[in-house]
C-alpha cells in the first residue's frame, strides 16, 4: 500500500521537488538547511552592520533599533502574501496542476510588486511622525528619518526577492532561494564599510551609508529572483486570466497572515515603547541583543520556513501520515536547537557583544537579553510550526487568534507588571514565557485541528 502511494504521488511543480515521497527527514534537513544558510546570511550581515555602526556610535545603533518595528511590520505583511501564495502554489504542485501553480505564481509576484510600491512611498513621506510615535526625538529622529528616506527605496526590491523565494520552495526548489539571500548578505556586508566610512575616496555616508548598502544588495537579489521565474524556469505566464480566482484564493490565506505577520512587529513596538523609558543604553541593548540571538534564532525559523511547502504538497497528494511525520520531525529538530542555542547564548552572549561595542551599560543590557530570551527559542519555532502548517491547510484564522492570545492576553500583562517589578529584564521575561506559553497551545491546537480535518475527508 505504501509502495503504491509513494509511486503515484505527483510530480514536483516546476522547481523539480516532490516532497509527497521519498525521506521526510531529508526533505525537512535540505529545505531547512539551504534556507537557514540564507537567513543566517541575511541576520549576519544585519550583525556585522551592527557592528559597522557601532563604530560610528550608539545614537547611530539606537536608530536602527527604532526602526525594526516598522521593517519587521512592511515585511510582514509583504510575506503574508507570499504566505497566502505559498499555500496555494503547494497544494496545486502536490495536486498536479502545474499550469494553475504557475498562473497563482504570476498573479502572486504582480500583487507583491504594487504593495511594496505604494508602501515604500507611505514610509518615506511619512517616517518622522511614525518613529516619534514610537519614542525617538532629537538627534537619533533625525538619523532614524535619514536611514529610512535612503532604505525605503529598496524594500520592493526586498519584497520581491522574499516572496520570490518562498515561492521557489513551493515550487519545489530549496537550494536557489538560499543562494539568493546568501548572495545579497554577502553583498551588503562587502560594499558595507566603503559606504558608511568612506573608503577608497567615497564620501563617508555613516548611517545613510548602511541603507544604500542595502539598497544595492538588494537589487542583485531582486535580479537573481527575475532570472529564476522568467528565463530559468519560465514559470510566470504574463496574463490575467483567472487573476479574480487567484487573487481570492491567495487573499483568504494572505490577509489574515498579514494580521497575524504583524503582531511580531506590534509586539516588538510595544517593547522598545517600554524600553524607550530606560536610557538610550538599553534600547541599543536590546537592537544589538536583538541581531545576535536572530542569528541562532534564524535556525528554527528555517526549520518552520519547511513546513508550508512539506504539508501542502503532502495535504495536496492526501498523504496524511507525511504531514503529520512532517510537523512531528520539525517539532523535534526545533526544540533540540532551541536547547543549543540557549546554551551559546549563556556562554557566549556577553563576548559576542563585547566584539561590538565597548559601551558598558549596552553591554550589559544585551547580556541580560541573551540570558533569558534564548531559553524560549524551540517554543517560538514550536508555533511557528503550528502557524505553517495551519496556513498549508488555508486554514488562517488559529494563526491569527494564537498570535492576539500571545501580544494581547499574554505578553503585555505580564511585560507591563514584570517592568514595574524588575525593570527591563522584566520585560525580557515576560518575551520569554510568551515564547514558551505560545508553543505548547499552539502545538496542540494544531494536532487537533489536523486530525478532525483528516477525518473529514476520509
Amino acid at each position: 500500500m505504501a509502495e503504491r502511494a509513494e509511486s503515484a504521488a505527483p510530480r514536483g511543480g516546476p522547481g523539480g521537488a516532490n516532497f509527497a515521497s521519498g525521506s521526510i527527514p531529508r526533505h525537512v534537513i535540505r529545505l531547512s538547511g539551504f534556507m537557514v544558510m540564507g537567513f543566517l546570511a541575511m541576520t549576519i550581515a544585519q550583525l556585522i552592520e551592527a557592528v559597522y555602526l557601532g563604530l560610528v556610535g550608539t545614537d547611530e545603533l539606537a536608530a536602527v533599533a527604532f526602526t525594526f518595528p516598522i521593517v519587521l511590520a512592511l515585511g510582514a505583511m509583504t510575506r503574508g502574501i507570499g504566505v497566502g501564495a505559498g499555500a496555494v502554489i503547494a497544494r496545486a504542485v502536490g495536486e498536479g496542476d502545474r499550469d494553475r501553480a504557475s498562473r497563482l505564481t504570476t498573479h502572486a509576484l504582480g500583487l507583491v510588486a504594487l504593495f511594496t510600491l505604494i508602501a515604500s512611498v507611505f514610509l518615506a513621506l511619512n517616517s518622522a511622525p511614525l518613529f516619534a510615535l514610537l519614542g525617538a526625538e532629537g538627534a537619533i529622529l533625525d538619523l532614524v528619518t535619514s536611514y529610512v528616506a535612503v532604505w525605503a527605496w529598496g524594500f520592493p526590491l526586498f519584497g520581491l526577492a522574499m516572496v520570490g523565494s518562498g515561492l521557489m520552495r513551493s515550487l519545489g526548489d530549496p537550494a536557489f532561494p538560499g543562494i539568493v539571500m546568501t548572495t545579497g548578505a554577502v553583498l551588503q556586508v562587502i560594499i558595507g564599510p566603503f559606504l558608511i566610512f568612506g573608503w577608497v575616496g567615497l564620501p563617508a555616508m555613516g548611517l545613510e551609508g548602511a541603507a544604500l548598502a542595502f539598497v544595492l544588495a538588494r537589487s542583485l537579489g531582486f535580479v537573481m529572483t527575475i532570472y529564476w521565474f522568467f528565463v530559468r524556469e519560465k514559470v510566470v505566464r504574463l496574463s490575467f486570466s483567472g487573476l479574480a480566482d487567484s487573487l481570492r484564493a491567495i487573499l483568504h490565506v494572505g490577509i489574515p497572515a498579514m494580521a497575524t505577520n504583524l503582531i511580531a512587529p506590534l509586539s516588538t513596538a510595544i517593547t522598545i515603547r517600554l524600553l524607550a523609558e530606560f536610557p538610550s543604553s538599553v534600547v541599543a541593548g536590546f537592537g544589538v541583543a536583538s541581531r545576535i540571538e536572530a542569528v541562532v534564532a534564524m535556525v528554527v525559523i528555517g526549520i518552520s520556513a519547511s513546513t508550508g511547502p512539506m504539508v501542502g504538497q503532502n495535504w495536496g497528494a492526501k498523504r496524511f501520515d507525511r504531514v503529520f511525520e512532517s510537523l512531528k520531525v520539525c517539532y523535534q529538530f526545533s526544540l533540540a536547537w532551541g536547547l543549543i542555542a540557549a546554551v551559546i547564548m549563556w556562554v557566549g552572549g556577553a563576548f559576542f557583544l563585547s566584539l561590538i561595542t565597548d559601551d558598558a551599560a549596552l553591554i550589559e543590557a544585551g547580556t541580560l537579553f541573551l540570558y533569558i530570551v534564548p531559553i524560549s527559542l524551540g517554543f517560538m519555532g514550536m508555533v511557528n510550526v503550528a502557524n505553517g502548517a495551519f496556513n498549508a491547510l488555508s486554514k488562517p484564522m488559529p494563526p491569527l487568534v494564537l498570535s492576539i492570545l500571545r501580544l494581547v492576553v499574554v505578553y503585555i500583562p505580564m511585560a507591563l507588571a514584570f517592568a514595574a517589578w524588575w525593570g527591563y529584564v522584566g520585560i525580557y521575561i515576560a518575551t520569554a514565557l510568551a515564547n514558551v506559553i505560545l508553543g505548547v497551545i499552539g502545538w496542540r491546537w494544531n494536532k487537533h485541528t489536523l486530525t478532525r480535518a483528516m477525518h473529514a475527508i476520509a
